[in-house]
């Protein structure tokens, strides 16, 4: 019973890790040649979770600008805010979902204690 609540704890952790990343993308949507992380979740020792943060190195949109008489090209950020709502919205149901099954792992327990004492 302990074992599945530390890995359902576990899995909150990181969905906050990952939640973090996406903030940080969102963050810095519009900073100039800024490459958008992400956070990937892995099954880690003893049924936990882990997350790998991996750098995205595609190239962002480019930006062409005038500045005194002179035409300037630069990189955006290759963040889409699109992508990023709608990954933030799964991490959210996926902590929803998760903290409902530990609210339930609490209440089993608790039947179990009062039925043991």
């Amino acid at each position: 019973m302990i074992f599945n609540v530390s890995s359902s704890l576990s899995a909150l952790m990181a969905f906050g890790k990952k939640m973090g990343v996406i903030a940080n993308n969102v963050a810095n949507v519009y900073s100039e040649g800024f490459k958008k992380s992400r956070a990937n979740l892995e099954e880690g020792y003893n049924g936990g979770v882990s997350v790998e943060i991996n750098r995205i190195e595609t190239p962002g949109h480019s930006v062409t600008m005038e500045k005194y008489n002179e035409i300037i090209h630069k990189e955006g950020s290759n963040v889409y805010l699109a992508e990023e709502i709608s990954q933030a919205q799964i991490i959210r149901r996926y902590y929803q979902a998760d903290l409902q099954s530990i609210k339930i792992q609490d209440e089993m327990l608790g039947d179990f204690l009062d039925i043991m004492g």
